[in-house]
């Protein structure tokens, strides 16, 4: 089950980047499930990873390897998430990048390990060294919608988004791909997100660029308020558009613009596509403090279980939105001055219902696929944008029925 219709537009190449596909079977026969992403020689990679304490093994490997070599191979699996699983997971890890780089001629930290799927199990590297001659025998510079697919787990469709846009008579393109559909709450990144420009960005810019795009949209979205073990997002400039973007120019705006773009796309396709989700929520807030007050408060509506379930009811239970505001730990906040809004239902204000709305009014609204809540604090000028789903009885069956 997903929200709205999934279409992806064109997904242009990205001179420089291959992409292979291969089956190692790691949780279901036949599934293609390893991708490789090969970087041209001079590519550049940053990025952003998980804060959970727990981060599973190919995290501290592909952090670690980020810090010693310029990455010229991405290594991703999924139905194994190689976390919870101590010294041999970080063993394995880097075992499946030695057997990659051998197959390359390369050095083992010019390969990142990713991995996404069920906890605690021990990686089953052998059949993922296995695959690596097929998926290396597959690189090909159309494959980003194959590996959109390939890196899915509970996703229902894959995700991917690409834009151009032109510099003095060249163009510069960004390409990315992303999965997750739960465990969503990221605190750096998403589940698993890989973008690719061909524009020569320098690595201080590039963790720049990845850093903010991140913040400002797969650090935007919530599903169920959970953190995975597992969350990376990566980008890479190949420099091969023979396009250089330098720091504070009229270009270096316009790539983040695009940049950011794709990163926000590929976001709210997580959400579209959240474990049960019917809806497609927005919990704006503006009238805050600051920043960090606004997204206290549109977290707090966004993960409340109550308003969750009264979305997918389509019921305007306009009380629980207003008691999970106010228990999101806003000091001092004057309830009187607060006003929320269902699209442009106005349904409280001044402590209480607004004497302008009628139950029909905001059961209209809860009917639709796409809804926003839009909560004034009435204390500042700061606001934050959050994205959410509701909680359907298909989330809890997909998670009940995970491991089996």
């Amino acid at each position: 089950m997903a929200v709205g219709p999934g279409t992806i537009g064109e997904l242009h190449p990205v001179d420089g980047v291959r992409i292979g596909i291969a089956s190692a079977g790691i949780k279901k026969p036949g599934r293609k499930d390893v991708v490789v992403f090969e970087l041209a020689e001079g590519s550049r990679s940053a990025g952003v990873f998980t804060k959970n304490a727990f981060c599973a093994a190919p995290v501290t490997v592909a952090k670690a390897h980020l810090a010693k070599a310029s990455p010229r191979y991405w290594l991703i699996n999924t139905g194994n998430a190689n976390a919870g699983t101590g010294e041999q997971g970080l063993s394995d890890a880097r075992r499946c990048c030695a057997a990659l780089a051998d197959l390359t001629g390369l050095e083992a930290p010019t390969v990142l390990p990713f991995s996404t799927g069920v906890i605690g199990e021990p990686l089953p590297t052998d059949k993922i060294v296995s695959a690596l001659p097929g998926a290396l025998g597959a690189l090909s510079v159309d494959s980003w919608l194959d590996a959109a697919s390939g890196i899915m787990t509970t996703d229902t469709r894959p995700k991917a988004c690409s834009q151009q846009l032109q510099w003095q008579g060249k163009t510069i393109t960004v390409t990315g791909i992303s999965k997750g559909a739960g465990m969503i709450k990221p605190n750096m990144a998403t589940m698993l997100g890989y973008v690719a420009t061909d524009a020569d960005v320098d690595q201080a810019l590039l963790q720049s660029l990845v850093s903010e795009a991140a913040e400002q949209s797969f650090n935007r979205i919530t599903v169920d308020g959970d953190t995975s073990t597992n969350d990376a997002c990566m980008l890479v400039a190949t420099g091969r558009s023979g396009v250089s973007v330098s720091a504070g120019s009229e270009l270096e705006g316009l790539l983040r613009q695009t940049i950011n773009a794709v990163f926000l796309d590929l976001a709210q396709a997580i959400v579209r596509d959240g474990e049960g989700a019917t809806k497609f929520v927005a919990v704006a807030v503006k009238g805050a403090q600051d920043q960090q007050e606004a997204l206290k408060v549109a977290y707090t509506v966004a993960e409340s279980p109550l308003v969750k379930t009264a979305l997918f009811a389509s019921d305007p239970n306009w009380g629980r939105i207003l008691a999970a505001i106010g228990r999101a730990g806003v000091d001092g906040l004057d309830v009187a001055k607060v006003s929320v809004h269902l699209d442009d239902v106005l349904i409280a204000e001044r402590g209480g219902r607004a004497a302008s709305y009628t139950e029909e009014a905001g059961a209209a609204v809860m009917k639709q696929e796409d809804v926003t809540i839009a909560i004034d604090l009435g204390r500042g000028e700061a606001g934050e944008t959050v994205w959410t789903t509701d909680f359907s009885y298909d989330y809890v069956r997909i998670n009940a029925e995970y491991r089996s």
